[in-house]
């Protein structure tokens, strides 16, 4: 079986992360019992192997999304509004995510010093382009992505969090 996580170290310490596992149904319902112990969700995605490709799904996105919450607070601040305010009031509609609920008030105050590092990102993404360059599928906007988070690393930023992208987006603002 594979099984991989997500929620980080908090969704580990708290007991809710979520896994994503492949494998034969009847070891997942031997397994069951564990994981509900901490896990807030799992489920079955298939044979071996489809655990960790749901896994890249979920770096794909996660990538998106904080490019994308990365240039919304850059912009709001830029645009002279309050980004707290901002923020409070987005959160509530479409724009809602984990990465906007969990992240907006570090990345404003340019706190990177928890979560997802960088460097473990960057891994699962090269992982997720291999795969898409295995099954044909197009990652124009992870590949454009994983381009800041090397800039991130460089500078120095290798084990800040995955919400850092904010740095290389104020780093190449117009002040």
């Amino acid at each position: 079986m594979d099984a991989p996580v997500s929620g980080g170290e908090a969704g580990a310490v708290n007991g809710v992360l979520t896994i994503m596992i492949g494998g034969k149904p009847e070891a997942y319902e031997t397994i069951t019992p564990v994981i509900d112990c901490y896990a807030k969700m799992h489920k079955l995605m298939g044979p071996c192997g489809a655990g960790q490709k749901t896994k890249m799904v979920n770096q794909i996105a996660i990538a998106g999304l904080v490019q994308g919450l990365s240039e919304a607070i850059n912009f709001a601040q830029h645009a002279g509004l309050n980004a707290e305010d901002v923020i409070e009031v987005i959160s509530k509609g479409a724009a809602q995510s984990w990465q906007m609920e969990n992240r907006y008030k570090t990345m404003i105050n340019g706190e990177f010093d928890f979560g997802f590092a960088v460097n473990w990102m960057r891994k699962d993404l090269t992982i997720c382009f291999e795969e898409a360059d295995r099954n044909g599928a197009a990652l124009p906007v992870a590949r454009l992505v994983d381009g800041f988070y090397e800039e991130v690393q460089a500078l120095g930023g290798e084990r800040w969090d995955t919400s850092s992208l904010i740095e290389v987006v104020r780093s190449n603002s117009k002040k």
